[in-house]
């Protein structure tokens, strides 16, 4: 296994940094969105606060999101259990001015060697993206 660590890009969000904890410091909030997630890639979506079980297409079993550690508008940190490796993810939260902050993501993973070549490029992809689509999110609506 080697430990890997990936971050996006800093990414500017037109929302405050309460605004960014508020929404994702809160699982049920994915309610939100759950028709948005392909239901031939995730099965089985139980939606709780702390946490979200599914069974992901090609996992065969279930696997668990839970927060395992937050800062109120700093830093929220996720864990995964049920995937054959140790994974943590985490938001990182920066108000420079009145609806503006900007945040970065991470993810920190145990991926085996061979797999790592593999995978590099598309996590790497991944969590650009995500960063990306976090900066979209309708923050104002959902307050």
């Amino acid at each position: 296994m080697s430990e890997c660590k990936y971050e996006s890009a800093v990414t500017k969000v037109a929302a405050s940094a309460g605004q960014i904890y508020s929404v994702f410091s809160n699982l049920k909030n994915l309610e939100r969105v759950k028709d948005l997630i392909p239901k031939d890639k995730v099965q089985e979506l139980e939606i709780e606060a702390e946490s979200v079980r599914m069974k992901v297409d090609g996992l065969g079993q279930k696997i668990t999101i839970l927060i395992v550690d937050k800062t109120e508008n700093e830093v929220i940190k996720y864990g995964a259990e049920g995937i054959p490796m140790e994974m943590n993810f985490w938001i990182q939260m920066k108000e420079v001015a009145p609806m503006d902050t900007r945040i970065k993501l991470t993810l920190k993973a145990d991926i085996p060697m061979m797999f790592k070549m593999m995978l590099d490029k598309k996590i790497q992809q991944g969590i650009d993206q995500a960063a990306a689509m976090i900066a979209q999110f309708p923050y104002g609506a959902w307050g």
